[in-house]
């Protein structure tokens, strides 16, 4: 099954390859439009998912990101529209020169070929692959968890559809519909089909990729994401960016996990920090240093764990640290961090600027929330993922990340000598 799939998508990227970006649109518009009509069909495969992952007892931050409803919908529909609004970097020419020998050189944008995607319990990473896939002219190869399972049919259904009636190959965006691991197994082999692999879930699933994938691995999506709230912040400011980058949405890998807070300004602000995570529901797991200050709030305290640190919450839950200093917050975050969404909250320029030029992590924020390493918010359009690592991408992951490049060398018959 794999190979035949491996086949049809080498197949079908060839073709997307030659397509104007007016066809990629069409059929984006297409996909788009069929979503909307289709809703009935997509909610009802979801309402399958979600009553089978309730009877798991899958924790609440998994049901959220499994959740679909019309909302969600609308706004993923809406998101392949705006891939159409976006540039296609297919064609575009990067740099070139004339050399010495006659050769006119340039670096011309291409896509990948085929993408491979290992996802969890997220039915719209179909939609952003596929709509980002077929802006660049790439087939997919989609892995979805068994938590999705019904979504992901409805809307590779979908999707299939609309590729059809634009004249497009159903084999461009091929969902794997069986959840058997070790399908995935096979899959991280199949480097004679998938130019690239993309996971998107837990720690576990990027370990698995890494150590035995035959297909180069984009890593990423793993948010520890700090932030640090220096002595010079103005305090009032610096809750409501907490509060939002903790509450807006705690399922996602851009949510603050844990709070550094400077020692001088801890006693004035820890039971102001206190109060407002109770205002929201959330849970402070507060360090030792921390705990004093955060008693007298009115949040529910309980005592962190180192291995709190070293994970996501990916719910309503923060950790509270007190550091000395910026060193001290740099070096917290150098060993806790996954590389993902750091800031720092200050009136410092000084301190904004060492924070930004130590801290190593795809996204640094200056007085903002970690909330907004997005592909949306960065004007990329959706995302594929959100890399961490160092090669080929780094960060949200928009249409740019999902192409290479070829050296073409325009002569008159020209000879090297």
């Amino acid at each position: 099954m794999l190979e035949q799939m491996g086949k049809s998508a080498r197949e079908a990227s060839w073709h997307l390859a030659q397509l104007s970006t007016e066809q990629k649109n069409q059929a984006l518009l297409v996909m788009a439009d069929l979503l909307e009509q289709q809703e009935a069909s997509i909610l009802a495969a979801n309402e399958k998912d979600m009553q089978a992952a309730r009877e798991s007892n899958i924790n609440a931050a998994m049901l959220d990101r499994l959740l679909l409803n019309s909302a969600r919908l609308k706004a993923i529909a809406d998101d392949v529209r705006q891939v159409c609004r976006l540039e296609d970097p297919v064609g575009q020419v990067i740099d070139g020169r004339m050399l010495d020998s006659g050769l006119r050189l340039e670096r011309r944008r291409v896509p990948l070929g085929v993408v491979g995607v290992i996802y969890e319990a997220r039915p719209n990473v179909t939609i952003d692959v596929a709509s980002l896939c077929l802006k660049t002219g790439n087939a997919a190869i989609l892995r979805g968890g068994k938590e999705t399972h019904h979504t992901n049919q409805a809307v590779v259904a979908v999707i299939q559809q609309a590729l059809e009636k634009c004249g497009i190959p159903a084999g461009a965006i091929q969902a794997i519909d069986k959840p058997d691991r070790e399908l995935v197994a096979k899959m991280l082999k199949m480097d004679e089909y998938i130019d690239m692999l993309i996971p998107r879930g837990g720690a576990g699933l990027h370990k698995l990729c890494r150590e035995q994938s035959t297909i180069p691995v984009i890593t990423g999506g793993i948010g520890v994401c700090h932030t640090f709230v220096d002595e010079s912040a103005d305090l009032e400011k610096a809750l409501t960016v907490i509060v939002n980058a903790k509450v807006q949405r705690p399922s996602a890998c851009n949510s603050l996990e844990t709070l550094l807070v400077h020692e001088k300004i801890a006693e004035v602000f820890l039971p102001q920090l206190s109060d407002a995570m109770a205002a929201q529901n959330v849970t402070l797991h507060a360090s030792e240093k921390a705990l004093a200050g955060l008693k007298k709030g009115s949040a529910k305290i309980v005592e962190v764990k180192d291995a709190d640190y070293c994970d996501e919450w990916l719910s309503l839950d923060l950790n509270v640290e007190v550091v000395s200093d910026l060193t001290m917050a740099i070096q917290h975050i150098r060993h806790y961090g996954t590389a993902h969404s750091d800031a720092i909250l200050t009136q410092s320029i000084a301190n904004a600027d060492r924070f930004v030029r130590q801290v190593d992590s795809a996204a640094v924020y200056v007085n903002a929330s970690t909330r907004f390493t997005d592909g949306g918010q960065f004007g990329l359009g959706a995302e594929v993922a959100v890399s961490t690592q160092k090669l080929h991408a780094r960060g949200p992951m928009g249409l740019d990340a999902l192409t290479t490049y070829k050296w073409i060398g325009y002569g008159d018959n020209t000879i090297r000598r």
